[in-house]
């Protein structure tokens, strides 16, 4: 009697534990091929989304068109590893001033400043800027007067200009996906590639960040997936794909990566990306020049000038300057806010904050690769002259 109960017991355990064995095979089954399981169930749980994104990847939006209704709309909620931004980047002890293309007159002292009249000298016509430090600006019945480092000017012949806030971002651990950023204002999703508006999607503004899930080519257009039925064209983003490997001529562990097609930059340190935002290189013409480089220079603030006649440009107090290539540099740039699309005359301009990160991270010696992968950047250095901001 007692055998029969024992054997009776002994196969309930043993059942159980069959079952439970079984259950477990198809739950990990279930992880081993997430797309194989009808759309209307768990794809991948968010904690092992997480752990594994490479693991919960979407077949194409074709096979399943109707994501934003399923469980796995998860994968669009991971969020990028991203350390917390740091205000303090964005102070640079000096204000600026735009001249504009006429001449303005410089004075000797803030009295004769303020009597106007003939100036000792003046600043030549052209794309010119004057520094200022912060208290030195005066103001006393309407007139104001600024002491630049060159010498007082008026305030009536001058603008004040605010240096764009942009910042870019910094990663606890490399990114498991695409990103970037929207770098034309207004831009609005639309529900499949080159397909209608979706009038229910709300429009991107510039510099919003967006991750990428998918791309696919239409027509010769590049199209990337930004959220469930939710697609951009290229020419709307400037996107990083984190590359961790070290590119071909660096000698280093740490480098600063600047891809020209992309109008971004990268640092990488120790087979991570630990930081990417957008910039502004040379334009046609005035190319930033491909290849691998070392920081020759490394300057807390400098003067740039250059250019003769309708070119000619001066750029006072220039901050945070990591000269590369000849008079190529990466540098915090506050007269224009259009990063993410070519303006310079082959510097790679970024904004003060981003600039004063990378002065952080670099050191005389520190590696620049600079590339295009579109190829379109030319590579013959007799088309290259020193260069500039």
């Amino acid at each position: 009697m007692e055998s029969k109960r024992l054997q009776s017991l002994t196969g309930l355990v043993v059942s159980l534990g069959l079952g439970i064995a079984a259950a477990i095979v198809s739950w990990v089954s279930g992880y081993a091929n997430p797309i194989k399981q009808p759309i209307g169930e768990l794809l991948c749980p968010r904690d092992f989304m997480f752990r594994f994104p490479a693991k919960c990847a979407y077949p194409s939006s074709d096979e399943y068109p109707s994501r934003q209704n399923s469980s796995s709309l998860y994968l669009y909620e991971s969020p990028l590893p991203l350390e917390p931004k740091d205000p303090t980047l964005r102070y640079f002890p000096f204000n600026y001033l735009r001249v504009g293309s006429k001449r303005v007159g410089i004075y000797e002292s803030q009295e004769a400043a303020k009597r106007g009249g003939g100036a000792g000298s003046s600043t030549p016509p052209g794309f010119v800027y004057l520094s200022y430090r912060d208290g030195a600006r005066y103001e006393d019945q309407n007139t104001v007067v600024y002491a630049t480092e060159r010498g007082y000017v008026r305030g009536d012949n001058v603008s004040r200009l605010s240096p764009s806030p942009f910042q870019g971002v910094a990663f606890k651990q490399t990114p498991a996906r695409p990103f970037g950023w929207v770098i034309s204002g207004g831009s609005c999703p639309v529900r499949t590639p080159d397909g209608e508006r979706d009038e229910s999607a709300p429009c991107l503004t510039r510099y919003e960040i967006i991750q990428v899930y998918d791309q696919r080519h239409v027509d010769d257009i590049t199209w990337y997936l930004i959220g469930p039925n939710r697609w951009l064209p290229k020419e709307s983003l400037s996107i990083v794909d984190p590359d961790p490997s070290r590119p071909e001529g660096v000698e280093s562990d740490r480098w600063i990566s600047v891809n020209l097609e992309q109008q971004n930059v990268a640092g990488y340190d120790s087979g991570e990306l630990v930081y990417a935002t957008l910039s502004s290189t040379g334009r046609d013409g005035t190319w930033t020049q491909p290849g691998a480089f070392q920081v020759w220079a490394r300057l807390e603030r400098d003067d740039m000038s250059g250019g003769v006649d309708e070119g000619y440009y001066a750029l006072d107090d220039v901050p945070w300057v990591l000269y590369f290539d000849q008079a190529r540099a990466l540098h915090g740039t506050y007269w224009h806010d259009r990063f993410g699309t070519p303006q310079s005359r082959g510097c790679v301009n970024l904004s003060i904050a981003d600039a004063r990160w990378f002065f952080n991270f670099a050191q005389e010696g520190s590696w620049v690769y600079v590339w295009d992968p579109s190829g379109e950047t030319p590579t013959d250095p007799t088309l290259y002259t020193a260069g500039g901001a």
